[in-house]
């Protein structure tokens, strides 16, 4: 398939950035792309990785580019953005992210874009993994994964439909939703489950040490609580308003089953397990 953005700029050289670049490097008519991280040593990590054009100079990096990826924390988008607006970045490029929060980018993005013909659109493709770094990329990360895009600042349709295909392109299926929607629901399917996960790391590895006598289910449960303390922090702090309402359903629903506990009333406490099970059981025919 012939790429609708013949030239890809890509900055930042973590996880999802370099696995963008990895799978778009496997596509059978790759589109010339560049990856441009801050520091000198991730762009000598790429280079060995095969990632090739990888650059630590913003303005070569965003030259001629029709399609700008933002593979940085949430946070620090707009700065990165606005140098880049002011090293070279064609007024003719199409902007879009791969932030796990919506909201805080359309707001933060949007007024640096004005009077310009540039267009932001966001992207949150729901792939990774508690590995972190240029090193746990892999071209086969956004295979089959969903990615929930956002379009609130109104980029024409050609632009929307553009973008769309690129994500098709490399294996996402694609929806679209408000930015506010969008927020509210990776705070269930997302956010809240990396917390519980490493709540549950918190309490049941209290020794460590302990782990080595546990089974799948210990593992399955806290995997993503290996996940970067920084950057998940960073996430769910930025995502708070979405994400205190279902906290605060999931502490009320633990009482729930701690009553029958207390109570020692087996059949409730069994119903209240089935009904986590029924729930569950559709999402075995999606993972």
């Amino acid at each position: 398939m012939k790429t609708d953005f013949p030239n890809i700029t890509i900055l930042g050289g973590g996880l999802l950035g370099g696995s963008l670049a990895l799978a778009l490097a496997a596509l059978e008519n790759p589109p010339q792309v560049r990856l441009w991280a801050r520091k000198q040593e991730t762009v000598d990590e790429a280079t060995k990785l095969g990632i090739g054009n990888a650059t630590a100079d913003l303005a070569l990096a965003v030259k001629d580019a029709d399609l700008l990826i933002l593979a940085v924390p949430v946070g620090s988008m707009a700065p990165l953005m606005l140098s880049a607006l002011e090293t070279g970045l064609p007024a003719s490029c199409l902007i879009t992210d791969v932030g796990s929060v919506k909201r805080v980018p359309h707001h933060q993005i949007s007024p640096l874009l004005k009077g310009r013909s540039n267009a932001f659109i966001g992207s949150h493709p729901m792939a990774g993994s508690e590995r972190n770094g240029l090193a746990a990329a892999t071209a086969t990360l956004f295979k089959n994964a969903a990615c929930l895009l956002t379009n609130d600042n109104g980029a024409t349709a050609e632009q929307t439909a553009a973008l769309e295909r690129f994500w098709k392109m490399i294996g996402c299926r694609v929806s679209w939703m408000s930015a506010a929607v969008h927020d509210e629901l990776v705070a269930r399917i997302s956010h809240l489950p990396h917390l519980i996960a490493a709540s549950a790391a918190r309490v049941c590895l209290k020794d460590p040490s302990e782990g080595r006598f546990g089974g799948g289910g210990l593992r399955d449960t806290t995997r993503v609580a290996a996940g970067n303390p920084t950057m998940w922090a960073e996430i769910v702090t930025e995502n708070r308003e979405a994400l205190i309402g279902p906290l605060r359903e999931t502490i009320a629903d633990l009482r729930e089953i701690l009553a029958s506990l207390e109570s020692g009333n087996q059949e409730q406490a069994r119903q209240w397990l089935n009904t986590a099970k029924q729930r569950r059981l559709p999402l075995n025919s999606i993972i």
